[in-house]
Parts: C-alpha cells; sequence; structure tokens
C-alpha cells in the first residue's frame, strides 16, 4: 500500500505546483520511480473521469474514515478499473474499495456511455501535439563513451542514422550541439542500458545550449566553474564533460530533495570534477578562496516554465498559457538577483543565463536591468556578440523589449512547435578585456597559491618592495 501513498504524494506536489511532472518524478528514489511513475501518468490521463466517478459513486462521503484524500482514491480506483487490480495486500483502505466496486465500475460505463465511447482508451487526455515535433534527444555523456562508439551502439541495435522523422528506428547528429543524437519522439529510453550507466542523458536540445555556449575550460586543473542551480544535474553532468572532468565545478542547490537527486544524477554520470554544495547560491560570497578564482557561472534559475512543451505536463488541468503578472515580476527580480550576484565574483570572465520561458518578462527584460546595474558597470560586463552565441541559431532575441540596452542579435530564443525543441531562452555576459578585475585580499591571496612563479620574478617583487618602503 506505500507504493499508492508515494503516488498520491506526487498528485499533491503536482495539486501544489512544486514543479512539472518530470521533475517531481526524478525525485522518487531509483528503485521504485518506474512502477510509481508509470501509475501516476496513467491516473493524469484518465483523471477528470476518475474524479467524476468517485463523486458519483460517493466513495469519499461513505468511506472518509479509511480515505480521505482524493488523490489516494485516484490511483486506487485507478487500478481498481483500468489495471489489474489493487497491488497490494487486503487491508482496510483495499477493502473500502472494494466495498463500492461494482457501483465504481457501474459509474464509469455511464460516462462511457454519455461521452459515446466504447473503450477505456478513447477516455484518455490526448497531448499536446507540438510534442510530436520535437525530437526525442540524447545527449553522449562523453565522460564516459564517445559520440562515435555510441552511434556505433545504436547502429549495431536497428537504428539507422537517417533523420528521427524518417522512420521509428530514425536517428541524427545534431547540428548546433556536438555529441548530441536526435531520435524519434515516440521512442523511450528509461530501459535502454545506455541511459541506466549514465551513457547517455536525456535532454532537450535547447537545455544543451546553456553549457555549450558558456564554453568552460577544458581539460584546465586550475578551472573555476560554478552551475548556480545545479539540479536536477543535466547542465552541471554537460559542463562536466566539456570541461574533460578536470578543474573544478562547483553545483550549488539549496533543496535538500533535489540535492539528493543531483548527487544521484553526477555519481550515475561519473562526474568526478563535481563537487555539490547544498546551499543558495545568493548565499555565497563571492570573495571567499573556495571560489574567488571562479571564471566561469551558469545560471539557470527558477522561471515560470512558460516554454516547456512536455511530453507529460499537458496532463495538468491547470497549465494554460496565461502567467499571473505578479508572479512573472517576482520571478524576474529573483532571475536578476542572481546574475548580479554572479557579477561580483572579482575574476568571472563569462555568465550564462538562461530560461525556459517565452515571457520578455523573464528574458529581454531581465538581460536589459542587468546591464544597466551598478554590479555590471562597476565590473565592465557587457553582452557577448553573435559571433560567440550559437551564431548560426535564427531566432534571435526581440529587439522591441531590450529597453534600448545591448544588442537583442546577442540574444538566442527557442519556440515550441517551431524550432524542434521546447521554448528557451539564452544569454551570455562577458567582462570587457581592458577592464581591471576588483581584487579582494583573499582572491589575492588563492590566486598566489596556484600561480607559477619563477624565482628570479619573487626575487624582482622582494626588491621592489624594498624600495618601496
Amino acid at each position: 500500500m506505500n507504493f499508492y501513498f508515494e503516488a498520491s504524494e506526487v498528485l499533491n506536489r503536482l495539486d501544489a505546483k512544486e514543479g512539472s511532472i518530470k521533475g517531481i518524478l526524478a525525485t522518487l528514489p531509483e528503485n521504485n520511480r518506474s512502477r510509481t511513475a508509470a501509475l501516476v501518468i496513467e491516473t493524469l490521463k484518465y483523471k477528470s473521469v476518475l474524479s467524476d466517478v468517485i463523486q458519483a459513486s460517493k466513495l469519499l462521503t461513505e468511506e472518509r474514515k479509511k480515505i480521505s484524500s482524493l488523490n489516494l482514491a485516484l490511483v486506487l480506483v485507478h487500478d481498481t478499473l483500468l489495471a489489474n487490480g489493487i497491488q497490494a495486500g487486503d487491508g482496510p483502505i483495499k477493502q473500502a474499495i472494494l466495498r463500492h466496486k461494482t457501483r465504481l465500475k457501474s459509474e464509469l460505463q455511464r460516462i462511457k456511455i454519455k461521452r459515446g465511447v466504447k473503450s477505456d482508451l478513447e477516455l484518455a487526455q490526448t497531448s499536446d501535439d507540438r510534442a510530436a515535433k520535437i525530437p526525442r534527444y540524447v545527449r553522449v555523456n562523453t565522460s564516459i563513451w564517445s559520440t562515435e562508439e555510441a552511434i556505433s551502439f545504436y547502429t549495431k541495435r536497428g537504428f539507422q542514422l537517417q533523420g528521427p522523422f524518417a522512420s521509428s528506428k530514425g536517428f541524427g547528429i545534431d547540428e548546433h550541439i556536438p555529441d548530441l543524437l536526435a531520435f524519434n519522439p515516440a521512442l523511450q529510453f528509461r530501459d535502454d542500458p545506455s541511459y541506466k550507466t549514465g551513457k547517455i542523458i536525456l535532454q532537450d536540445k535547447a537545455s544543451c545550449f546553456s553549457a555549450f555556449v558558456l564554453s568552460p575550460p577544458c581539460n584546465d586543473p586550475n578551472a573555476v566553474v560554478i552551475d548556480a542551480t545545479a539540479a536536477p544535474g543535466n547542465k552541471t553532468s554537460h559542463l562536466s564533460a566539456l570541461m574533460g572532468n578536470k578543474g573544478k565545478l562547483y553545483a550549488f542547490e539549496k533543496d535538500k530533495r533535489r540535492f539528493s537527486t543531483l548527487k544521484m544524477m553526477l555519481a550515475k554520470a561519473a562526474c568526478r570534477n563535481v563537487e555539490a554544495i547544498n546551499v543558495d547560491f545568493l548565499t555565497v560570497d563571492p570573495s571567499h578562496p573556495k571560489y574567488s578564482l571562479t571564471t566561469h557561472v551558469l545560471l539557470d534559475p527558477s522561471c515560470s516554465g512558460s516554454g516547456i512543451v512536455n511530453r507529460l505536463d499537458y496532463l495538468l488541468e491547470d497549465e494554460t498559457e496565461m502567467v499571473e503578472e505578479d508572479r512573472l515580476n517576482k520571478l524576474a527580480a529573483f532571475q536578476l538577483m542572481m546574475i548580479k550576484h554572479a557579477m561580483k565574483f572579482p575574476y568571472v570572465q563569462k555568465i550564462v543565463y538562461s530560461t525556459c520561458s517565452i515571457h520578455a518578462t523573464e528574458n529581454e527584460h531581465v538581460i536589459s536591468h542587468a546591464l544597466q546595474s551598478d554590479e555590471a558597470k562597476r565590473s565592465h560586463f557587457k553582452l557577448a556578440p553573435r559571433n560567440d552565441v550559437l551564431p548560426t541559431w535564427n531566432r534571435r532575441g526581440q529587439p522591441e523589449e531590450m529597453q534600448g540596452t545591448g544588442d537583442a542579435d546577442s540574444l538566442v530564443r527557442c519556440c515550441p512547435g517551431e524550432d524542434g525543441t521546447n521554448g528557451f531562452f539564452v544569454s551570455c555576459f562577458i567582462r570587457e578585456h581592458n577592464s581591471v578585475l576588483p581584487q579582494t585580499d583573499s582572491s589575492k591571496k588563492r590566486k598566489g597559491e596556484i600561480e607559477e612563479v619563477t624565482p628570479e620574478k619573487r626575487k624582482k617583487k622582494r626588491k621592489k618592495k624594498v624600495k618601496t618602503e
């Protein structure tokens, strides 16, 4: 029965808008995740019908002492009517459902007659049509194997390198992101041995833009990079692979549950250069010796998620294109804080800010405010030119939303349903080369620890010091 309680808790979290279906399911223990996910998804497909059946049968009214939660009733009634029965030993809760089984079946049949359908399948909620236009993207985890090895692996299993829509077994090599493969959208990889062993990462193409644009130092043992909001870990593992698993990548995640998911992901993906830290990035001292030498920062903070064409989230009844302006403004204020904080790190040279939002409030407007901030002016930050930010990608920022600051051509946008990706936004701030880097005492000390200074240089420095004294 614990299995049903876990599934109902996922539904509770979805009702509370704690995240997407995919995101919340990712936080479940891996040993029971697939079974719970299947029940949650199937229940959501029939949620409207099941709710009507439960209400008409008066199940919750007559069994309120045993079943106090609608979501618990939903998963139990689903298995009673649409699966092979409740998969649990006899107990008071199961018996409460079985007492109403005949009435439940009767109400379901009445709904089918009313809607003019013959099969249960016809009662299921249909999917978002745009999802069918987005390939199933698979990023090869080069920390474990090469793209050539991955292509060989899949071709030997009957897949053909002919494009994701050519056939159910077709796949292609992405033209913008190295090590990214595109398969038919109907394919599932959850049981694929390469997925289970961390060799491939299921990650939307647009989501790969962030790490690729940041382009952290590769194979540099002294590199210091930050992923400010790391969970669930897709972008973190991408950064780690781009760094050649060398240097230091600090991955911050303030939420304990998501932090646990992050650690599992990093272990599975063999990310050896990552230190996961259960801390809010905004509380990190930029001058701390541990972090002061950071040169690259990835910011992918919480956003409205309005660009996501999730293959699952169409099941959420309250999902609409309209997002409250007040919520957007609060998100934008938080997002701006993250950018301004990242600009305070004394040696940071590059900051990538991305969202899975289609709203200018969270995108161009945030960028405009960031460029006008004291932090940007003090540290001489500007937008990287288009040539450094996916130059061959056609869809760029919206000039009319830039409020007279920066170049919208430096920004990247993805439109759901049109670009073969989810909706996404990417920007890149760079520090002007002729600017003087501010240095704190701690950062000076840390820099001295890693710089290789010849004896002659040290000697000259001492002499100079004596002269000035």
